[in-house]
Parts: structure tokens; sequence; C-alpha cells
């Protein structure tokens, strides 16, 4: 079975950080929701063949989803729902922001067979959330978990960033530790990217040296944010985290099955505009227009982006699985990359293995491979070796 991703490209106002395809509703037109409702509706028809038996997962990310009009939202669920069946106990998550949060939308949620809410509270520090255009209060954050527990909600998320402007590291310990005092099943820890054509890559990247923005609204370095999270590490495991990802923290038992397949290689389908879906090793992304991807469907046309469908390479896929794999703590199996690619890895990525082993970049743990967790930080570095390392 397949995972099911349904992208909804609707969100209050863009973050400043944000390179995800999105229209703000406070300045988007009145007529985008209803096309996008209409083409998706058409899309899960299509689509239902790619998963005859059900979906394992599901996930409705954006955007904000729970930005959308309670009717608007019900009438999505209700779509998703009557199209696909899924398997047994199988995780639902919804994302959500804070200052979207009602207690009638997370009803109709609830009603749905949503069981896991992802919460984008990124810091419970009002000037931090300011910075970075967040439009919600640390209260409201505070106010939404609550919500959250006081409606059913045993499964939650919340999100945290770390090098924000203006943050230290008191205020990141701060966040942090507040966070652990709700209790939630989970956490993901998240370093700052600044996205080309994001306000915050604008203000901080282009025509300015990073040495010339620290200060108090400037970028925590590169060093600090180091500590930053190599901080939160030890303290939640003392609390009682699995790290099982490089930016994500669970209770036993808890850990995001949806974000497991993805990481693990396995097969999903992603709906809406700008989803991705990746089949018998086939991927297509759909275009980031809602119009466009409206008009293509009720045309019975595919809604692709312009690079279409993309058959991946035997060594596309491998390179994949030892990116994404190596940032789960449990690693990578020697003897599953033998039976799904027929060869062992250490033949293939030998070379890469051996440059970084003075290092103790990487750990033999019985049949796994493992990156070593000190590396965690600059992790994305050291796995675009296995682009084009094969060898």
């Amino acid at each position: 079975m397949p995972s099911l991703y349904v992208h909804v490209p609707f969100c209050i106002q863009k973050c400043d950080y944000c390179a995800f395809y999105s229209h703000g509703l406070t300045n988007c037109s009145k007529e985008l929701i209803p096309l996008y409702l209409e083409g998706l509706e058409i899309e899960l028809a299509n689509r239902q063949k790619d998963a005859p038996q059900g979906v394992s997962s599901l996930f409705i990310g954006g955007g904000t989803p729970t930005a959308l009009p309670l009717d608007n939202l019900e009438h999505l669920l209700k779509l998703i729902t009557r199209s696909f069946s899924f398997a047994e106990r199988a995780e639902k998550t919804t994302e959500g922001n804070p200052g979207t949060l009602t207690r009638e939308k997370l009803i109709v949620l609830r009603e749905y067979g949503i069981n896991r809410f992802s919460l984008g509270v990124q810091a419970f520090d009002d000037k931090l959330l300011r910075n970075v255009g967040r439009i919600h209060s640390a209260q409201q954050a505070r106010d939404g978990v609550l919500l959250l527990r006081t409606l059913g909600f045993t499964n939650i998320n919340l999100d945290l960033m770390f090098g924000l402007p203006g943050q230290t590291m008191s205020s990141w310990k701060r966040s942090v530790e507040e966070a652990l005092s709700y209790r939630p099943e989970h956490l993901s820890l998240y370093g700052l990217m600044l996205e080309e054509g994001t306000p915050l890559h604008d203000r901080f990247e282009e025509g300015l040296d990073r040495a010339e923005s620290t200060g108090a609204q400037g970028l925590p370095d590169d060093d600090l944010q180091a500590d930053m999270q190599e901080w939160a590490v030890e303290c939640l495991g003392k609390a009682g985290y699995i790290h099982y990802e490089t930016s994500n923290f669970a209770l036993p038992g808890f850990e995001c099955q949806h974000n497991l397949g993805y990481w693990r290689g396995e097969e999903y389908l992603g709906l809406g505009p700008g989803g991705v879906s990746c089949l018998k090793r086939v991927r297509q992304k759909n275009v980031e227009d809602v119009r466009a991807y409206w008009a293509s469907l009720h045309e019975e046309k595919e809604p692709l982006d312009e690079e279409g469908k993309e058959m991946l390479s035997l060594e596309e896929c491998m390179a994949e699985r030892m990116i994404l794999g190596l940032r789960l703590g449990e690693g990578i199996s020697f003897t599953k990359f033998r039976e799904d690619f027929g060869v062992d890895l250490r033949d293939i990525y030998g070379d890469v293995l051996e440059r970084y082993r003075y290092r103790d970049c990487f750990v033999i743990r019985g049949d796994r491979l493992c990156l070593n967790e000190k590396y965690a930080f600059v992790a994305n570095g050291i796995l675009r070796e296995f682009v084009g390392g094969a060898g």
C-alpha cells in the first residue's frame, strides 16, 4: 500500500521563510478554493486505481489545511475518506497553525478519523514569531495544545525551529522546555533554511554578508545553531524521546509512520497542486497552479508540471535510499538494500564510506549502517556524497 499526501495550497498569509506553494487567503481570489476542491475531487477519483487495496497512512499538509473555512475543510475530508480505504489503525495526520484552530474545525477533523495533529508552533516567543512573519502568538500555541488535548487528540506533534532571527540559546531552551511541559507525543526540530524567493532570503542573503546580519535581529551563526541542536538532542533524550530521525523525536511508539514511509523508500501518492507521487520507480509532480491544475483535470489530462513523469534509474533509487535512510536512527539494513537492489551497498558506495571512515561518520550496528549522531547538524552535506557516489 502506498501512503497518501494531500496538499492544501492555502494559508492565512505566507511566512517569511516559506518556499512551499501556497496562497494567502487574505489576498487571493475567492474562486481558488472551489477550483481546488473541484480539481481534487477529479484527481482523487482518477488515482484510486493506484491504490486498489487502500493507503497505509494519510497526511494532509500545506499551506495550512486548518486555514480553510469550516465547510470547505469538511468537504475536503469527505472527498478523501470516500475515495480511499485505509489500512487498519492507519495514522491520519493534519497540519495546522495555532492561529487557525477552532473547536468546530477540530471536532470535524476528529469525526473524519484524523488521529494525529501536527501543530506549527515554531517558538513560544512572540518576538521571534513576528521576526519570521508567523500569524499566531505564543499564547495561541499554548491554547491550541490545550484545545487539542481537550478534544481527545492523543498523538500531537509540535514543530519548533532554531536559527531564527534574534534567537539566542536561552530563548531556544525556553521554547523546547515549554514544549516538553505539554508532553507531546512527537517533536520536530528544524533549522531555519533561507530559501531563494522568500522574504527572509532577501533580507539576509541578497547583498548582505552573514557576518553583518548578527545582532538582536540577526541570524544565529552556524556554531550556535549546532549548539542549539546538540543541546536539544541531549535534553529530549533525557526526557524519554527517541531521536529516530535527524530532525524528529518521539515517545516510544509514536514515530511518524507516514514520514517513515518516505525515509524507508516506500511508495507514495501526492495529490493536489504541487503534490508529488512515486510509484514503481515513476515520479511525477503536479503543477503548482490551482487554475492550471483544475483546467488539466477538467480536460481529462493529468495535472503534471512541465517536467512530467520521470522514470528513476536504479542508481537514483539507490542514492535516495542512502540519503533518506541514513537520516534515520535505525540507518539502512544491508540485507534489505541487497534484497531491493540486488547489490551490496558497500560495493556501490565503498569509496564514500572509506572517505569518511577516519572521521567515524558512519557506524555499523549489526546488519545496519548508521550515521554517527554527532554529525547530525552537517548530515545534509555528508549525505550529498551519495549522489553520483556509486562506484
